[in-house]
């Protein structure tokens, strides 16, 4: 029987969990931004990981033929977003309930609850036809894992094209059911769901002399050429292949669990490990020869020295506050009105960075607003807001040691293309143009990757401090 690892990285923005097997290879990553349940949120994201872990192993065991039939690839990859589709739809039904039960406790009015009713059945009616055809044809599933985000997103477009009076009850009802919409776990059965994707992707590739015509909504490339008219057979070839990977029980030998909530996991404790630990030991694991690790995650920012095994002799972080973190970009987001995904691509287009004072999350709004009304250019001010978040955390890595050999940038606030720009810009100012800068598609993942890859190796290891209490102990 196959062993596998699992890592649970408890963040306060966001969860995730990587399974590992005995080769220390990733197979399986799960990530939820659920918040308001640490204890859901870390089985959201493990329930997650198990399902990609599955269309993992599904692609491991089929590699050969898949070398030898690209579409048989394709077909797998098409598959697991389609899978991700039926998932959502199912959490969006719950939401609707969520809606509707709200609107009935909320609006005493009968007529004005009947209004907002109407204009919620009117709201989802638009929005849900889109977003399937953004998982089905886009991708959508690979672009963003974030239920709340998706949904959120139309649901404001929509509300936006609303009378103006309107506007607060509706976002009244939404704040009310998102939360409580979201953090419920639902538990899927693989392979029913798995069949329902496979039934609904019939219905895509129908349609492919069609779509296809349209460039602008499906990829249309050589191996969706090779699909078409030939997709009951691949389906049908790899439908048994699909059933035996929904059968694997997925054993998880060992366990360790990290990140800000990590003391609220129902883990023993010798399964617990700093969140410094397994960033560092996850970012060596991908880079062996990273020497220097910056993680910014959601709440906090850390610069960490590791030695050639990738166990941590020295490191630095922000106290007291969220100051230039995940947290103090989301209040930034809100502040201007826009998604946190839109403040790296506006600050990228700043012509000069505008002196921000303080990156701290209290005063970080009325900062904003009298830079706003002296005339200077949201692109501006978020340019230089990045560059700020980024010296802070150039401030961290000098006290931690500086920066030798490679160097790795972890967290979520890693995908922000503002702040790897500045990043860049500061390490060679700092250090030289020969260090080499790490940035790993799953940079979000590194401390769950860490966690996984203690448990599979079962050992002890402290920070510095700690060796240091325990050696005068």
């Amino acid at each position: 029987m196959n062993k596998y690892y699992l890592g649970v990285d408890l963040g306060s923005t966001t969860s995730k969990a990587v399974i590992i097997n005995e080769d220390d290879e990733i197979i399986g990553r799960g990530i939820t931004n659920t918040r308001s349940n640490y204890s859901v949120a870390a089985d959201i994201a493990r329930d997650e990981a198990v399902y990609n872990a599955r269309f993992s192993i599904l692609q491991k065991k089929m590699g050969d033929e898949m070398k030898a039939k690209p579409e048989y690839k394709r077909y797998i990859i098409d598959l697991e977003s389609v899978f991700q589709y039926e998932q959502f739809k199912v959490r969006l039904d719950k939401l609707g309930d969520e809606l509707v039960r709200t609107c009935n406790e909320f609006f005493k009015d009968e007529k004005k609850r009947n209004e907002i009713l109407g204009h919620l059945r009117s709201i989802r009616k638009v929005f849900k036809p889109v977003i399937k055809h953004d998982y089905l044809y886009n991708n959508l599933g690979a672009k963003n894992q974030f239920f709340r985000d998706i949904v959120s997103e139309k649901y404001n477009e929509e509300v936006n094209k609303l009378d103006m009076s309107l506007f607060e009850p509706l976002m009244t009802v939404w704040d009310k059911s998102i939360s409580p919409a979201e953090n419920q776990r639902v538990t899927f059965n693989f392979k029913e769901l798995v069949h329902k994707a496979m039934d609904e992707l019939k219905e895509k590739y129908k349609n492919l002399p069609e779509t296809s015509a349209d460039s602008t909504s499906v990829n249309f490339d050589a191996e969706m050429n090779l699909l078409k008219g030939n997709f009951t057979h691949v389906s049908e070839t790899l439908r048994a292949h699909i059933d035996e990977i929904a059968e694997i029980e997925f054993n998880i030998t060992n366990m360790t669990g990290t990140g800000y909530g990590r003391a609220l996991l129902p883990f023993p404790e010798d399964c617990i490990r700093s969140e410094i630990l397994c960033h560092a030991f996850g970012a060596h694991a991908v880079f062996p020869e990273t020497r220097t690790v910056l993680d910014i995650g959601g709440q906090d920012t850390k610069a960490i020295q590791v030695d050639k095994y990738g166990l941590v002799t020295s490191f630095q972080m922000n106290d007291r506050c969220a100051a230039g973190c995940g947290r103090y970009l989301g209040y930034i987001a809100d502040e201007m009105s826009i998604s946190l995904n839109e403040l790296g691509p506006m600050a990228m287009k700043a012509e000069k960075e505008v002196i921000i004072c303080s990156t701290c999350t209290v005063f970080a709004g009325a900062e904003l607003r009298e830079l706003t009304n002296l005339g200077e250019k949201r692109e501006d001010i978020l340019g230089g807001l990045h560059k700020a978040i980024i010296m802070r955390a150039m401030s961290l890595i000098a006290r931690s040691g500086g920066v030798f050999n490679e160097f790795t940038f972890t967290g979520g606030v890693a995908r922000n293309p503002a702040v790897i720009k500045y990043l860049g810009q500061l390490v060679k100012e700092n250090y030289g143009d020969k260090i080499k800068i790490n940035i790993h598609t799953d940079s979000i993942f590194m401390g769950a990757l860490g966690g996984a890859m203690f448990a599979r190796r079962n050992i002890q290891a402290d920070l510095p401090s700690e060796k240091k209490s325990k050696a005068l102990a």
